[in-house]
């Protein structure tokens, strides 16, 4: 899991830049990131896909991302905070049919947060995030 993010190829945004974007934006970007960390995490050559894909839904479904964040809260900085608030509360128009709006409003904070510091190239402190989540 330790490189599973330094292979991609990020454009240089400028901090600014990345500010600038949506949060529904970051949270498009951060729900790839997240989801291959949860891939690299669950991958095991044993199980089917059907296995895993079972399995990685106890991670990225909203409730799931809710409950990871909980472990994780207390750890934020103020940036990365406001990062999170910024997607949680960015209007989307949609709600999957079997989401908490609570739950996934949250998750949507989850993924910008991974997303502002994917393109930040932070990826240490991903990986010091996501390790703690899946504690």
């Amino acid at each position: 899991m330790e490189e599973n993010l330094n292979f991609l190829e990020v454009k240089n945004y400028k901090e600014s830049e990345i500010r600038e974007l949506s949060p529904l934006a970051l949270a498009y970007i951060g729900d790839a990131c997240y989801e291959i960390l949860v891939r690299s995490k669950i991958l095991d050559l044993r199980k089917n896909p059907n296995k895993l894909h079972r399995e990685s839904i106890k991670f990225v479904r909203a409730k799931g991302q809710r409950d990871l964040f909980e472990k994780i809260e207390d750890m934020l900085t103020e940036d990365e905070m406001r990062i999170f608030k910024r997607g949680r509360n960015a209007k989307s128009h949609t709600v999957p049919k079997n989401a908490d709006p609570i739950d996934y409003r949250i998750a949507t904070g989850v993924e910008a947060l991974f997303g502002y510091l994917y393109l930040l190239k932070r990826y240490a402190r991903i990986r010091e995030l996501f390790r703690e989540m899946i504690k």
